[in-house]
């Protein structure tokens, strides 16, 4: 963003500070720093030497494992994909009853992006969504994965919704329709706290969700 200084801390120095000792690889520094980065800033405003600079590596180490930016953000949505899959998969168990899968999820995005906003000063909603519309369109390989990604996270939904259906919890003749519409209110509610920069969408996110699906929020709970 033009006027605006990335801030650049390095992680290896903060990892120090907290007392945590594991070592971070070159490649897990560099895919942190630019995740990290590009989430909260932009992809175009960031840049291979801030990355470099914020995960504390020569810019020759960086080619070393990336042909270009490009590639390196492919690999960082990846991986963050990766690191929130276990939590996923415990808020989505299959032996959660369908709607409180759903409502777990909602209230531990609130919870996570409440402590974003904490540590950056900012809501910074969905990275996925953040990058897919800034660059998805001019670059295949981004916009590839990050259909991909999405389509992961909205199968969590789908099945959710359409175990809900099964179980008669929810009406609805077509439980596939039903969740892709659901997964579109959450992300463009993530866009609009974004936007914003505020917590109050997120906070409506869980009952307003209900409603899509015909539920009325006291009786769920």
């Amino acid at each position: 963003m033009p006027g605006r200084k990335i801030r650049v801390d390095c992680p290896v120095k903060t990892r120090e500070r907290s007392g945590v000792s594991r070592a971070c690889t070159t490649k897990e520094r560099l895919i942190e720093a630019a995740l990290s980065l590009i989430w909260e800033c932009s992809y175009r405003a960031t840049s291979v030497d801030a990355i470099c600079e914020r995960a504390c590596v020569k810019k020759g180490s960086f080619y070393h494992f990336f042909t270009s930016k490009a590639d390196l953000a492919v690999a960082a949505l990846e991986a963050q994909w990766e690191q929130r899959r276990p939590k996923m998969e415990e808020l989505f168990a299959a032996d959660t009853p369908p709607l409180e899968r759903l409502e777990r999820y909602f209230d531990h995005v609130l919870e996570k992006q409440a402590a974003l906003l904490r540590e950056r000063g900012r809501v910074l909603g969905c990275p996925l969504m953040s990058i897919g519309c800034e660059i998805s369109t001019q670059d295949p390989a981004i916009g590839a994965k990050v259909c991909e990604l999405l389509a992961r996270n909205r199968a969590w939904f789908e099945q959710a919704v359409a175990d809900a259906a099964a179980e008669g919890v929810i009406r609805s003749v077509d439980p596939g329709a039903t969740a892709r519409t659901l997964f579109a209110f959450y992300e463009g509610t993530l866009a609009q706290a974004r936007i914003e920069n505020s917590l109050e969408p997120i906070r409506a996110l869980k009952a307003g969700a209900l409603g899509l699906l015909g539920v009325d929020a006291a009786a769920a709970v």
